[in-house]
């Protein structure tokens, strides 16, 4: 199925929101931040989400979380902020939620290897309770930031490697790392969702579909054996629409 998810929806009260979503998209996944703070709101999506013929994932919270934080209370506040997103999948009958991989020290320089091991602690509570709840957790690959960890093929399976964890392949990240066919190659047997946007290979611009230089029928055709969803991550529901059409006629 192809879903929809924009961070500027977070802006927006969540029933008018889920109004508009619903008449263009048949899946939403939710960015878990602002207005949507599901802890905040999740009685209210309740309470309007049966009148719409809409399905729903989860983006876990971005912002002030960092699982693999030098600090161990930030890292284990952060975890707890992923687990938190597991339990309302649960409640939404979501399937799957995508959480980000963390940053290193944006001070002290030569700290990424200990970034590392606290991530892969952190994934490694998060994997033990994925498989209690019976839900997918996806760890996102992460464009070309500075600071960010799980921008490689190589740094998400060092991640992940010994657990069961899943991944979210991010098209447009991988575009700006120039990571596209390592990931897919390494961890194809891994991949739950697939976030897809363009860009001209440099910045994280979450273009429209075919505004920018990704080649998508190479990487879809790559892409071949995935059976999930593709989320549209665009600024606009307009330009969601726009991704939307043209991606069907790649599909």
């Amino acid at each position: 199925m192809i879903g929809v998810s924009s961070t500027a929806f977070s802006a927006e009260n969540i029933e008018d929101v889920l109004a508009k979503v619903s008449k263009e998209f048949g899946h939403w996944e939710i960015v878990s931040e602002g207005e949507h703070y599901l802890p905040l709101v999740m009685r209210r999506l309740e309470a309007v989400a049966p009148s719409y013929n809409v399905k729903f994932s989860i983006h876990a919270p971005i912002s002030d979380i960092n699982i693999a934080a030098l600090s161990e209370r930030i890292r284990e506040a952060a975890t707890l902020e992923i687990i938190a997103s597991m339990e309302q999948a649960i409640e939404l009958d979501a399937k799957t939620i995508t959480f980000h991989p963390g940053l290193t020290s944006m001070v002290i320089p030569g700290q990424e290897a200990k970034t590392m091991e606290k991530a892969k602690r952190s994934v490694r509570t998060i994997d033990r309770l994925m498989n209690e709840f019976g839900i997918i957790a996806a760890l996102e690959n992460m464009p070309s930031f500075r600071f960010m960890i799980g921008t490689t093929a190589e740094q998400l399976f060092s991640i992940v490697d010994g657990t069961d964890m899943k991944i979210c392949f991010d098209i447009g990240h991988a575009n700006t790392t120039k990571q596209t066919n390592e990931i897919i190659d390494l961890l194809g047997d891994r991949i739950r969702n697939v976030h897809i946007h363009d860009n001209n290979g440099t910045n994280d611009d979450h273009m429209t579909i075919g505004d920018g230089q990704i080649d998508f029928e190479k990487v879809l055709k790559r892409l071949s054996k995935y059976t999930g969803n593709y989320i549209i991550e665009s600024r606009s529901l307009s330009s969601a629409v726009t991704s939307r059409d043209r991606l069907k006629e790649m599909l």
